[in-house]
């Protein structure tokens, strides 16, 4: 017998995000980053659990990302992330990442060893300065056209309504399968996200009211 059939298969905690503007380009989208480390897990090991974060990029605040690293810690599993930029395009917050002392894994370079993402994030840092030097210079062109600029009410409606929108999605699959078992009353399926340490788009518990408005926004009738 192959000794190597004998090995555990390696178990791992996902890690999406995504930013406020719901993004579909490049691979960007919350349903892409999904399906590529889904293909990734299956084909490796176990997916125990995945953590999604709606925010901007630049943001150190990513309470999802800790509470995923205190799992991999855990469970001694790995972090599997789709894209290194998915991450975070900083390179002392990824370089804070690595200092954690857990494995992890980007599945578009997954045999990049811990100098090579170091290198990596550079980069993207740089980038990032670039685009945000150009954005600043563009702004102030328009402001001298005379051109208004700022977040109206209407904007910020918009904005939240898409951060809703993304975060139902990311545990459509979740509540389905929670429904699966027969517990379809939003009190039982409040009770079994809060029992899983799932929490919601502002990062509290789940109570009743909060699974109706995710039901309704997915059209998931009782």
């Amino acid at each position: 017998m192959n000794e190597n059939t004998c090995l555990p298969r390696p178990t791992f905690i996902t890690y999406l995000r995504v930013s406020t503007q719901v993004q579909g380009d490049s691979g960007l989208s919350l349903d892409a980053q999904e399906n590529i480390t889904r293909t990734f897990a299956n084909d490796r090991g176990t997916t125990l659990n995945t953590y999604v974060e709606i925010e901007s990029g630049k943001k150190k605040n990513r309470p999802q990302l800790i509470a995923a690293i205190k799992e991999c810690k855990k469970t001694k599993s790995t972090l599997l992330i789709s894209r290194l930029d998915r991450l975070a395009r900083n390179l002392h917050f990824v370089t804070s990442l690595i200092e954690s002392k857990i494995d992890f894994i980007c599945c578009d370079n997954p045999h990049a060893n811990r100098l090579t993402i170091q290198i990596l994030a550079a980069v993207a840092e740089e980038e990032t300065r670039s685009i945000s030097i150009r954005t600043k210079l563009a702004l102030a062109a328009a402001k001298k056209r005379g051109t208004k600029l700022g977040i109206t009410g209407k904007d910020r409606g918009r904005e939240n309504k898409e951060r809703a929108d993304v975060f139902a999605a990311s545990i459509r699959s979740t509540i389905k399968d929670i429904r699966a078992t027969g517990k379809t009353t939003t009190r039982a399926i409040a009770d079994v996200l809060n029992a899983r340490k799932v929490k919601t788009l502002t990062g509290k518990r789940f109570f009743p009211t909060t699974v109706n408005n995710i039901q309704k926004r997915l059209k998931i009738t009782s």
